[in-house]
């Protein structure tokens, strides 16, 4: 087990009044990406706070990643219902009357054009993807979370796809579980972690190769190993990963980020002013800083964090 380095509460403010922030990206000039999902656009942030549109896609873009080319693929879960709970904020849930489909977008960051890269994988269209992360290979690993409707919902997967377009392929679907989540990579990419939102768990899958993972049998319900599970009501959303290996998992209703080790034990809970902390990402010197969207109230907020974050790849190197 590793000691803990406390992590301070304190934070900054870098925007505010932002439409359900998600999927945030420290972009190496300083300047920062995310999404609206409320607004249903991509957004950049300047180093001085200032808000600026890249791209307005509609649906709900959820997750963001630069990939090897330079653009910036969203996942587009399609659209959701929002509603603003008084003391609380901004929250979203159900799939709404003029939901869109999901889909796979990419955007010319230079020009801010938009195209579709995928919206099924064979003959099964793409419910609610939510968030993706790239491999050293090129590719990237992506969640579906589904849609829920009042007395149904869409199971979710987990799906591996190129970047020209060529290839999607299933991983993980059907499943049992719902509502994958967040996605990261270890950083020695042998490992893919999930986070699973209504139940609070964190799932491990041993990678065999690009796209590729060794199923766990019955029990498992997923064909991966359980990192961890959170009691009471707590949860989850996206995550990032340390560098030495740590999973941060953006927590809800427990609003912060739970820090899990490798082997499963959790490390701390950093709490923060918001029920709903979604997403998580590291940047500045070192990639020391943490950078965390509130999304109830519309914040995307620094942290300093005692450890480094994972360099992404086609980002930090």
């Amino acid at each position: 087990m590793q000691s803990a380095d406390r992590i301070s509460t304190k934070f900054k403010v870098i925007a505010s009044d932002l439409a359900f922030p998600e999927g945030p990206i420290a972009m190496p000039d300083g300047s920062f990406l995310l999404v609206e999902i409320a607004a249903g656009r991509v957004t950049r942030i300047s180093q001085e706070g200032k808000v600026s549109q890249v791209a307005h896609l509609g649906g709900s873009p959820n997750g963001l990643a630069i990939g090897p080319d330079g653009h910036c693929y969203v996942c587009n879960s399609g659209g959701f219902t929002f509603h603003n709970h008084p003391g609380y904020g901004l929250a979203g849930g159900m799939q709404p009357p003029d939901y869109s489909g999901g889909r796979i977008e990419r955007i010319n960051l230079s020009t801010g054009k938009s195209e579709l890269l995928y919206d099924r994988c064979g003959d099964r269209m793409l419910k609610g993807p939510n968030d993706l992360v790239f491999d050293r290979h090129g590719g990237f690993w992506f969640t579906d979370s589904g849609k829920s409707r009042p007395t149904e919902r869409d199971h979710g997967g987990i799906y591996y796809a190129k970047t020209d377009g060529s290839m999607i392929s299933s991983v993980v679907f059907p499943n049992v579980q719902p509502q994958p989540n967040g996605i990261g990579l270890s950083p020695d990419e042998s490992r893919l972690y999930m986070a699973e939102t209504s139940t609070g768990r964190v799932w491990r899958f041993d990678i065999t190769g690009p796209g590729e993972i060794r199923r766990e049998p019955f029990p498992s319900p997923n064909g991966g190993t359980l990192l961890a599970g959170l009691p009471g009501f707590q949860l989850l959303d996206s995550l990032a990963v340390e560098a030495n290996g740590n999973v941060c998992v953006a927590t809800m209703m427990n609003g912060g980020i739970t820090v899990i080790e490798p082997d499963g034990n959790i490390l701390e809970h950093v709490p923060l002013p918001d029920l709903l902390v979604t997403n998580i990402c590291f940047g500045g010197e070192g990639l020391k800083t943490a950078y965390i969207c509130m999304s109830a109230t519309g914040k995307l907020v620094a942290v300093d964090w005692p450890r480094p974050g994972l360099a992404l790849n086609f980002l930090n190197k």
